[in-house]
């Protein structure tokens, strides 16, 4: 599992992840906690945060958002 932290675009960054099909990883929406969005992945959690965190960054409306990417 995964957290993706962020106060802002929340649906934006569920849908963007639920979504992706385009490597090693496929992460599914799990819960909600507070900011935390919570997601179940494949493959290492490690990385697969640290994809997320890049799939994130690389959208027009990820670029400028503060967020922290971890394994839970």
């Amino acid at each position: 599992m995964i957290s993706i932290a962020s106060a802002m675009q929340q649906d934006e960054i569920k849908e963007l992840l639920n979504n992706y099909t385009g490597g090693d990883f496929t992460y599914t929406f799990k819960e909600k906690q507070g900011i935390k969005l919570i997601f179940d992945v494949t493959g290492d959690p490690a990385e697969a945060a640290a994809a997320a965190k890049k799939l994130i960054k690389a959208q027009s409306w990820g670029s400028v958002l503060y967020l922290q990417a971890a394994a839970v």
